[in-house]
């Protein structure tokens, strides 16, 4: 009976211990250290964040219990802020600050084994996290909306961590100091927890902890040396673009203070004991490196030493002197032993424009005449519109003046050249182009352009009288913000400094390429199985691509009969036509074969149904000229599988291109046709179609000028031109003898011989006339039957 009843004693006792272990680790509420309920938005939320880390911050309050405070407060808004955290929680409860809520059955098995002293203090973990990486936590929308853009001002240094990561702790030490080091110097700082920012590391391309990532102008490269302090600030310095800051010596300085005219930008000087130019320096430089240009004087350099005298230097701390226009007097000096970045950006920030600076792109133009927002804050932008030619100089320098002379904070002067900023010009000055420089006083009134402006009468040369002029209104207008009569919308300004085309995508080429090696050099196979995969299967369907195609041409290739005379086109001849067939030839040369009693049958009589052969029919003197001129025209036409190319010689069969003639006409008209009686068929053109017995016929033409001929057979070209025109109007109306002609005019029968030069141009149509035929629009002479060759070649 005792054993019987220790069972359920057992359970009981376990259940109660149990209980009451679990029920300390829920004692941790956010809800109740903000002082919101659970259904209490995100915007409720914050707000009472704000207030109750205003109330206990350890530098507000004096209540011993602030930090501690202070860091419940912190705790609470990470998990309610983030809403992964916040469902988590209300879900599975808060059992350990620091484990993912997932676990949270497992943590209260821990703080169970705590009481025996098993808990992650035994292997030196960290409880919870350090309250001063807190501030450093970096959210997905947050890198996107804050830290991306900030990029393009500072470099950042981002960890990635995740809790229970040996190799994490073991680097906190140096990343401490490393932080304590670059921090000051201007350098963004961000951590990443693996666990909970999973969407933000697979952006980062963080797949393991640690990893340290710096960022810079929105591009990220991962460091892969020992974490050691100095290699971690080589890192940041190696991130900088190269030439941010110039080194300047006696030989190059004037050159450099004298280019702010072409870059249109001041000058910083920074003159320091150390040769090598100091990383907080490099740091302002990236910061306002599109404002202003910055130059290193090394004071131990022999060759610095005309400038230490002609600025007066101190040797003993660095100093910074600035310079606008006037390159003989800086216009600010700062100099102190520790020199802050704060006290750095101050200085830069308050000198970032010059006196008068050229507008060269809309942001220049926001920030010099930004828009009207309070009565408080009117701003008045005074433009002069003038030229880049040495005639405007000395109305330019008078301009500089006398914006020297009238230092206002409601104004900002500017000048504009015409030639760069047509579009702007144009709108302000009603498209007439200016005869001297004009001055422009405008108010920005709207983000999208719309400004009010009003031309200051009388232009601007910068006499005595055009200061008066311009120096009178300025005044009427501090008086009378209404002065300004005119209204229009000005289109956004050209950016005249950035780069063409070609740099923008060499630089955009070089990052990516970086990149792609950076990737393949130090990624596990994890991370490269993507790319191998993308490059594998673009070799094979590459490689797959050209095998189907070897053997598909190799196929087509395949000889079908053996032909008699192969007559060589070169490839230098054909090029001189472009190809009009379904597809292009596959050798340099034409194959054409001879019409004789033994392959009359097969390449005629019996061709197969659809294919066609194209005959042409010569002599023996015409042979050797009409064969070139024959196959320079076909050539383009010779990778069509279903057209065949051979020629008639008609000293050998006489009979046989009149008897087929006289059967086509015969059944078309039944009349003789000029054909039939002419003995003179060289350069005829056949294409016969042996299975439906029906052929077309070319016609030669001569188209050239024979300078063998005489006077007196010139003297009836325009008769002959004149029927020929007659002939090819009639041929587009009916499929009479005349139909079947291309545009031609008949050769002259009264020529006894045949010269080279007639022979050469018969054929020069027969390109078009080979269009038409694959095209299918000529007519067509059907037959009953074919002619035999046997007994011309008897009779011959």
């Amino acid at each position: 009976m005792t054993g019987w009843s220790a069972g359920p004693f057992l359970l009981a006792v376990l259940l109660i211990l149990t209980v009451c272990v679990v029920k300390p680790t829920s004692e941790f509420d956010p809800y109740q250290v903000l002082g919101v309920s659970r259904s209490a938005s995100q915007a409720e939320i914050k707000r009472a964040y704000k207030n109750l880390a205003r109330e206990w911050h350890p530098d507000k309050s004096k209540d011993p219990k602030a930090e501690d405070m202070f860091i419940k407060i912190s705790k609470s808004y990470e998990i309610l802020s983030n809403e992964e955290r916040r469902s988590n929680f209300d879900r599975f409860g808060q059992m350990d600050e620091n484990q993912p809520f997932s676990q949270s059955q497992r943590h209260g098995f821990r703080n169970f084994h705590s009481s025996f002293y098993f808990d992650e203090s035994f292997f030196h973990f960290p409880r919870s996290r350090d309250f001063a990486d807190s501030k450093y936590m970096l959210h997905h929308a947050q890198y996107n909306s804050d830290v991306l853009p900030d990029s393009y001002r500072r470099p950042y240094l981002i960890k990635v961590t995740s809790e229970w990561c040996f190799a994490c702790m073991h680097i906190e030490p140096v990343w401490k100091q490393t932080v304590q080091e670059l921090e000051p110097l201007g350098v963004g700082i961000g951590i990443v927890d693996l666990g909970y920012e999973r969407r933000l590391a697979n952006q980062l391309g963080a797949y393991r902890a640690p990893s340290i990532i710096g960022l810079v102008n929105g591009r990220m490269t991962f460091f892969h040396q020992a974490v050691v302090r100095e290699h971690l600030r080589q890192f940041v310095e190696d991130l900088l673009p190269q030439n941010l800051v110039q080194r300047i010596n006696d030989n190059n300085c004037r050159t450099f203070l004298d280019d702010w005219h072409a870059e249109n930008k001041p000058s910083v000087l920074l003159f320091d004991q150390v040769p090598v130019v100091p990383l907080l320096y490099k740091l302002t430089a990236f910061a306002f490196r599109d404002y202003v240009r910055f130059g290193h004087v090394d004071q131990g350099d022999a060759h610095s030493t005309k400038l230490l005298q002609q600025f007066n230097v101190n040797t003993y701390a660095p100093t910074m002197l600035l310079f606008k226009e006037d390159t003989e007097k800086p216009v600010d000096i700062i100099q102190a032993r520790g020199m802050k970045r704060q006290l750095m950006d101050e200085f830069v920030s308050n000198n970032k424009f010059l006196q008068v600076p050229r507008l060269v792109s809309q942001q220049l133009f926001d920030e010099l005449c930004p828009v009207k927002q309070f009565h408080r804050r009117r701003k008045y932008c005074v433009l002069l519109i003038t030229g880049e030619d040495e005639a405007f100089h000395p109305g330019n320098k008078a301009f500089l003046d006398f914006a020297s002379a009238n230092k206002k904070d409601v104004l900002r002067f500017a000048y504009v050249y015409q030639h760069q900023q047509q579009p702007l010009c144009q709108a302000l000055l009603h498209n007439h182009a200016p005869i001297s420089p004009q001055v422009v006083i405008l108010e920005r009134r709207s983000q999208a352009g719309r400004v009010l402006y009003r031309s200051v009468s009388g232009g601007w040369n910068g006499s005595e009288e055009d200061e008066s002029r311009l120096h009178e209104q300025l005044e009427l207008l501090q008086k009378d913000p209404t002065y300004l009569t005119s209204d229009t919308t000005l289109p956004e300004l050209n950016n005249e400094m950035a780069p063409i085309f070609i740099i923008q995508w060499m630089n955009a080429a070089y990052d990516y390429v970086l990149q792609m090696y950076d990737g393949l050099l130090y990624s596990n196979w994890q991370e490269m199985m993507p790319i191998l995969s993308l490059i594998f299967s673009a070799l094979f369907i590459l490689f797959g691509t050209v095998i189907i195609q070897a053997f598909s041409e190799s196929g087509e290739s395949a000889p079908r009969k053996p032909k008699e005379q192969p007559a060589r086109q070169t490839e230098e001849d054909a090029s001189s036509r472009p190809s009009t067939s379904s597809r292009p030839p596959k050798k340099d040369f034409v194959e054409v074969t001879e019409l004789t009693d033994i392959t009359y049958v097969s390449n005629l009589v019996k061709l197969r149904p659809g294919h066609i052969n194209v005959v042409l029919v010569l002599t023996n003197v015409s042979k050797n000229a009409l064969l070139r001129k024959y196959a320079k025209e076909v050539f383009s036409f010779s990778g069509t599988q279903t057209l065949h190319f051979s020629f008639l010689n008609a000293d050998k069969h006489r009979h046989w291109m009149p008897s087929l003639l006289h059967s086509a006409y015969l059944g078309e008209s039944g009349s003789r046709s000029e054909d039939e009686e002419s003995s003179d068929y060289a350069g005829h053109v056949l294409a016969l179609n042996g299975h439906k017995k029906y052929f077309c016929l070319f016609r030669p033409v001569f188209t050239g000028d024979d300078p063998s001929d005489s006077s007196s057979e010139t003297s009836v070209s325009s008769e002959s031109k004149r029927k020929s025109r007659s002939r090819s109007r009639t041929s587009s109306h009916s499929r009479s003898r005349s139909h079947s002609r291309e545009d031609g005019a008949v050769p002259r029968r009264g020529s006894s011989r045949a010269t080279s030069i007639e022979v050469h141009h018969k054929l020069d149509r027969l390109g078009l006339w080979m269009e038409r035929l694959m095209e299918g629009t000529l007519p067509r002479l059907h037959v009953p039957a074919w002619p035999t060759l046997s007994q011309d070649s008897t009779e011959s």
